[in-house]
């Protein structure tokens, strides 16, 4: 059961692991997608539930997965509208403070998530 956050600007968790999610260690990034994900993207992300945004997500706030807290740096600026349509993210963990691809948020570098289903996933 996922604990409502009332400061959180979004918050979903992971319902489903793409079998080659996790490969994208290698390159230091997460992709998140809803139910929506089309069958060839589907096996590389973390299925999560499509959650309203409350508030503009920019540098300078938080990804929390779990209890590990990510400084965001960089903000694509197709993020908002791909989150809120479409559960759909990509999270670079490089600490890049522009923002190279547009459907892309950037935070800050440090230990890669383990991330499992049922995981807790929040901007704050």
């Amino acid at each position: 059961m996922m604990r409502i956050n009332e400061n959180a600007t979004y918050q979903t968790q992971v319902k489903e692991i793409g079998a080659d999610a996790r490969e994208f260690s290698e390159i230091n990034m997460v992709i998140f997608f809803g139910d929506e994900a089309p069958d060839a993207l589907r096996s590389s992300c973390y299925i999560i539930d499509v959650k309203p945004i409350n508030g503009e997500i920019k540098p300078g706030m938080h990804l929390v997965i779990d209890d590990v807290t990510y400084e965001i740096t960089a903000v694509g600026n197709e993020v908002q509208r791909n989150l809120k349509n479409l559960g759909h993210i990509a999270v670079s963990f490089t600490g890049k403070t522009t923002a190279e691809l547009a459907g892309t948020m950037y935070v800050e570098e440090k230990a890669y998530p383990d991330i499992k289903v049922g995981s807790q996933v929040k901007i704050v």
